[in-house]
Formats: structure tokens, C-alpha cells, sequence
């Protein structure tokens, strides 16, 4: 058997070693959680797009397009800068504009270095290029619109707490407050920076306001004007909020009647707008020879030019007749 003093430094060094371990779990949860990273977001965007008629609140965090002081500078001279970062935030990326720019950048820059490894020619290279880099903003806006769709589900519900928060004799912050515990993401998390920057003191008019320019989303700026206008001229605001949650959900239910009927149309659409290419990829891929003319041929680009107008053209014209507005 070993002393005592063994055994006690064996305990003391286990002990260290959780504690340790105990430590940078906690130091890692507070500072890179996702409870912290979720505090920190709210905070960043709690000031993006301010309404307020004078200056900004001190007491609001700016949002920052860079970590770094002289990449935020050189940013700012970006035309469009803030209407990019804006689309972010709608988007919910956690990318920041710095971020975004610069992946942006390598994805335009990878093709031109791979055309140069395989001897591509110049202008290949470079359309290639710009069709790379426009993948993020899509990628961007697709994320916007998708999470737009998702808070346009969400929203009649959230109406429907916020008119029993009201009934249970909640006051207007407090009902917000309930939606950002109560409702699932994103709608909970938006109703969550309004409920905070009504608590840093912006006026509810201002806070509502912001919610508007972050989500733009049409049902939700009635919810905003409503509410708005409630306030300044008085009224039943619960009745109000269910009047205006069953507005939206029978147009919801019209738009889901609209998108079937117009199923087929968009079907087509996709078809002849796709056909053509994969119809020219086959035939290049059993008869090379046969599509090889449009290039060699002088008459050949030019037809290639026209087809293209032609097509854009096509898109546009179907693009109008299946889009129906309700």
C-alpha cells in the first residue's frame, strides 16, 4: 500500500483535473455557446434598422460589418454596404459582411484558378467566375426567403398568444416577452429583440417599427400598423389581434389554393426553360460533331445570342403569367 500522501495527491490531482475540465466548459458556455451566441446576435442587430427620428441610442451596441477597425473602414466605403447587411440579418446567416464579401471573393477567384491549371479559355474562366460568386447572394436570399415563409406560418399563432397574453391582463411588453419564450424560431427570436429594446428604452411605436424593416413580411406589417394605430386612437387590441390572425390565415389557406392551381404552369415553365440545355448536353455527348457548327460556324453565335434573348424573354413572359398576387 502506497502512504497516505499518495492517495491524497491522487485525489487532489483528480479533483484538479475536473475542475479544470468544469471550468472551461462553463468558460466555453458562457462565452461560445449557443446561449451566448444567441445573446450576442440579439444584441448586434438590436440597433439594425433604427427608426428613430433623431440620432441612435447610445445605449445600443452597433453592428459591426468587421472585427477588424480597418476592415470595418474600408467596408463602409462599399456602395450598398448596410442594404447587404441588411439582407443577411433577414437571411439569419450568422455571416457578418466581411464574411460574406470575402467568401464571395474565393468563390470567384477558385474557378479562375482551376480554368488556368486546365487551360481553359479566358472567357469560359470568367463566366464561370461570375456565375461562382453570385452563389452566396443566392444563397443568401433564399435563406431570407425561406425564414420569411417560416415567420409567415408562425405569425397567426403568435397573434393568438399575444390576444390571450392580453386577456390574462399581460401588458402589451409582457406579451411580447411570452411569444419570445413561448413561440419556436425565428418569430420567436425577432419578438425577442423587440421586447429588448422596448426594455433599453426605445418607444414602442420605434421598437415596432424595427420589426417591420427587419421582417419584411406583408402580414406582419399589418400586425405593426394595427397595433400602431391602436395605440394612438385606443381600442380593443386582443379582438384586434384575432381579427387580424384569422385575416391571415384565410389568406394563407387562398394562398395555398392559388400555388395549387398554378402547380401545373410552373411545372411547364421549369421544362421548357431547362429542356433546351439538357437536350443540347445530350447531343453534344453522342453526336459532338453536330453541335460543334454553332461555334465554328460564323452564324453559329449569333444564333446561340438570339436563342439566349429568346429565352430570357420566355422566362420573363412565363414567370408573369404563372405569378399570381393575392
Amino acid at each position: 500500500m502506497g502512504s497516505p500522501l499518495y492517495y491524497l495527491f491522487a485525489v487532489l490531482l483528480f479533483l484538479a483535473v475536473v475542475l479544470l475540465i468544469e471550468g472551461s466548459y462553463v468558460w466555453w458556455n458562457d462565452s461560445k455557446g449557443p446561449e451566448a451566441k444567441r445573446i450576442e446576435r440579439r444584441l448586434r442587430i438590436m440597433s439594425a434598422g433604427m427608426h428613430e427620428e433623431g440620432t441612435r441610442l447610445s445605449i445600443l451596441k452597433q453592428r459591426m460589418l468587421a472585427e477588424s477597425p480597418w476592415l470595418q473602414r474600408v467596408l463602409l466605403q462599399l456602395p450598398r454596404i448596410h442594404q447587404l447587411d441588411r439582407l443577411l440579418e433577414q437571411s439569419g446567416q450568422p455571416w457578418s459582411a466581411a464574411q460574406f464579401v470575402g467568401l464571395t471573393l474565393a468563390t470567384a477567384i477558385l474557378p479562375i484558378v482551376i480554368g488556368s491549371y486546365f487551360s481553359w479559355p479566358v472567357y469560359v474562366s470568367f463566366i464561370v467566375a461570375a456565375a461562382a460568386a453570385m452563389m452566396p447572394l443566392l444563397l443568401v436570399i433564399a435563406s431570407k426567403n425561406r425564414r420569411l415563409v417560416q415567420i409567415d406560418q408562425q405569425l397567426p399563432d403568435a397573434l393568438d398568444l399575444l390576444g390571450r397574453a392580453l386577456r390574462a391582463g399581460h401588458a402589451f411588453p409582457g406579451a411580447l416577452k411570452m411569444v419570445a419564450e413561448e413561440m419556436p424560431e425565428p418569430i420567436a427570436g425577432e419578438f425577442g429583440i423587440t421586447f429588448d429594446e422596448v426594455n433599453y428604452g426605445i418607444a414602442m411605436k420605434d421598437a415596432l417599427l424595427n420589426l417591420a424593416s427587419r421582417v419584411p413580411s406583408r402580414d406582419l406589417s399589418y400586425f405593426v400598423i394595427a397595433v400602431v394605430i391602436q395605440r394612438e386612437t385606443g381600442g380593443n387590441l386582443a379582438e384586434l389581434l384575432d381579427k387580424i390572425a384569422a385575416m391571415i390565415r384565410a389568406r394563407h389557406k387562398l394562398l395555398g389554393q392559388v400555388r395549387v392551381l398554378s402547380a401545373e404552369g410552373k411545372l411547364s415553365a421549369w421544362i421548357l426553360c431547362v429542356l433546351p440545355f439538357v437536350l443540347a448536353l445530350v447531343i453534344l455527348l453522342i453526336n459532338p460533331g453536330f453541335v460543334e457548327v454553332l461555334w465554328t460556324d460564323p452564324v453559329g453565335p449569333m444564333l446561340i445570342a438570339g436563342a439566349a434573348v429568346l429565352m430570357v424573354i420566355g422566362i420573363f413572359w412565363s414567370r408573369k403569367v404563372i405569378r399570381i398576387r393575392v
